[in-house]
């Protein structure tokens, strides 16, 4: 299985790629867009601010939107999960679009929220694989979809709650980084990829 991590300009792409590989899959950071859309799963990494992944990805938004209709596996990491949305506080330009909502900032008086924190309300089989309960996060925004019905988890940062993964057909998106969650959260990135192969 051929898995691209689309570089758009977002940090820690190595420690994400090392995080993939071995999975019987080979891993490649690719920022063609046009060439990462031709690979059997992608990944949005995180670490960055919105409006300008989104001003990089802007040329080829709708060829994003279109791969990922069709059913193109796709995991969104922090800042990755931000730009399946439509819009976002943090910055001007579209995200994909894929989940319709809006990302807003943590309301909350510690921004932002770096460290571990509990993952609750789960309901995706991801979960159950993996064992992942608690995951690291380094947010200062959370996304707001329309339909909850997309929300797979939940967490708590100083009292706001917000969403802290979602699940739209073959696209997943979480808020926490699986790559720098020890053990769980590399397990979460193996049950994601085996749900690929299926």
């Amino acid at each position: 299985m051929r898995v691209a991590i689309l570089d758009y300009g977002a940090g820690n792409l190595h420690s994400l790629a090392k995080a993939v590989a071995g999975h019987d899959c080979t891993v490649t950071i690719e920022a063609v867009v046009a060439k990462a859309l031709d690979y059997d799963a992608l990944i949005l990494p995180g670490v960055g601010a919105f409006g300008l992944a989104a001003q990089t990805i802007a040329p080829d938004l709708e060829k994003i939107h279109d791969a990922l209709a069709a059913g193109l596996p796709c995991l969104g990491i922090c800042l990755g999960m931000q730009l399946l949305f439509d819009t976002s506080g943090e910055g001007e330009g579209s995200g994909v679009g894929i989940i319709a909502g809006h990302v807003r900032r943590l309301r909350a008086a510690r921004v932002p929220q770096i460290g571990w924190n509990d993952v609750e309300e789960q309901r995706d089989d991801l979960y159950d694989a993996s064992g992942l309960s608690s995951a690291y996060f380094a947010n200062s925004f959370v996304c707001e979809p329309n339909d909850m019905s997309v929300v797979t988890a939940w967490a708590t940062h100083d009292g706001d709650r917000f969403v802290a993964s979602v699940k739209a057909g073959s696209v997943v998106g979480v808020q926490f980084h699986p790559e720098k969650s020890s053990l769980a959260g590399v397990a979460f990135i193996k049950a994601f990829l085996d749900s690929v192969r299926q």
